[in-house]
């Protein structure tokens, strides 16, 4: 059984894979405090809850954003799993020529996102990683990760609009039953929901323009569902991409 672990700002999403299917999903907080003993704690517990057992794993692949917990994970699997986990890493054989300016500076997740989107849609294809931030990640035909863009996240435009306004409401991201808002939380959702999608459809007209074909165009994180279900450019959700993607880095090393 293979553990991969997508380590982001906000949560940790864990899979377990048995070949190539997806067995046991879960996602708990990014707690940068916690120790190896509590995330190691934590695992036995999802893992008893799903008739699994920790023995069963035979490797450890962690994709992390989050680099001060990055020690504390390795100790919990070496401790808990008697193993030594492998960090995604540009380093690795990913199957994508990194076209960065400084291949360092790509985020492990962004990477996984893009090895998964080229080895299961082809190329060219766009990743839309709708998660603490929104990024976008273009890989070419030739299988050549060319680079993106970072955009602040849903939950990040809501935190900072209710802190910098002493009148409007902290409000839930969903899609609202209308476009024009007749009160404040509606008003708020529609700008969010309209305003995100309107977004990201504008964005990626830009991108596949400036590719000079269509791409494939894959969404993915928390609030993907609620944009694809209204975007006119993304083709596929697929909420376990980046899941997916750490299982084919692991096969490849």
């Amino acid at each position: 059984m293979l553990l991969a672990l997508d380590v982001g700002n906000t949560n940790i999403t864990i899979g377990a894979f048995r070949g190539e299917l997806l067995i046991g999903r879960w996602r708990l907080r990014t707690i940068r405090e916690q120790t190896a003993d509590e995330w190691g704690i934590l695992l036995r517990n999802v893992f008893a809850l799903s008739n699994l057992s920790l023995a069963d794993v035979s490797g450890i692949i962690i994709s992390s954003v989050v680099p001060v917990i990055n020690g504390t994970l390795a100790e919990m699997v070496g401790k808990y799993f008697d193993r030594q986990a492998v960090f995604v890493s540009t380093a690795m054989d990913l199957g994508l020529t990194i076209r960065y300016d400084n291949p360092k500076e790509v985020g492990a997740d962004r990477i996984v996102n893009g090895v998964a989107a080229y080895f299961l849609y082809g190329g060219p294809a766009i990743v839309v990683d709708l998660g603490t931030a929104i990024t976008f990640d273009v890989i070419s035909a030739e299988a050549e990760y060319l680079g993106g863009l970072i955009y602040p996240g849903i939950g990040i435009s809501l935190s900072g609009l209710f802190a910098k306004t002493a009148l409007l409401p902290q409000v839930n991201f969903e899609q609202p039953k209308k476009l024009i808002g007749t009160n404040t939380v509606g008003s708020i959702q529609s700008g969010l929901y309209y305003g995100t999608m309107g977004m990201v459809d504008g964005l990626l007209e830009r991108l596949t323009a400036e590719l000079g074909a269509a791409p494939q165009v894959i969404a993915t994180g928390g609030q993907a569902p609620l944009i694809r279900s209204g975007s006119r450019r993304v083709q596929h959700l697929d909420e376990d991409l980046t899941l997916k993607g750490l299982r084919l880095l692991w096969e490849r090393n």
